[in-house]
């Protein structure tokens, strides 16, 4: 049995406790100065969407972020679980939810991207079905690795 929910967080409501734990919880993963500029960077994607995984007491333990990159591909643009919460399924967990809800909406696909620094990011993505479709650097010369997943409900068309 989990020992937290999933919830995708209402982004028109921008002081959402959901929404509020996710920015925190990215400021404690990736640092103060991308973090404050998240809800503005949010409310210029196209369709974003935001999951929440939730401790039982309401604290957000995990996040998973994402938009429309180009019609009918989804970007899985950020997310991350609280050090103290790894291991315990909430990465999949969030990553099923987002899927799930992308291949509902008629996304065909979804993308994303790691540095080779964040491996078990990398391994969570290949064990659920993406596959690397190529390799570029980025402004700071780190290598980024490109994934994507197509939908099995679309390759059977």
């Amino acid at each position: 049995m989990a020992l937290f929910s999933i919830e995708q967080v209402d982004l028109s409501k921008p002081e959402s406790r959901q929404l509020l734990g996710a920015i925190k919880l990215d400021r404690l993963l990736f640092g103060h100065a991308h973090s404050c500029t998240l809800s503005t960077e949010i409310r210029r994607k196209y369709r974003p969407s935001l999951f929440v995984a939730l401790a039982s007491d309401g604290e957000v333990i995990g996040f998973k972020l994402g938009y429309e990159r180009k019609h009918q591909n989804y970007y899985s643009w950020m997310g991350g679980v609280d050090p103290e919460h790894r291991a315990q399924g909430v990465g999949k967990a969030l990553m099923k939810a987002q899927h799930a809800w992308a291949e509902s909406e008629g996304y065909h696909a979804i993308r994303t991207q790691s540095k080779n620094k964040w491996r078990d990011m990398i391994i969570l993505n290949l064990k659920s079905g993406f596959n690397i479709i190529g390799t570029f650097q980025d402004d700071e010369g780190d290598t980024k690795i490109m994934m994507e997943k197509r939908f099995r409900s679309v390759e059977e068309d």
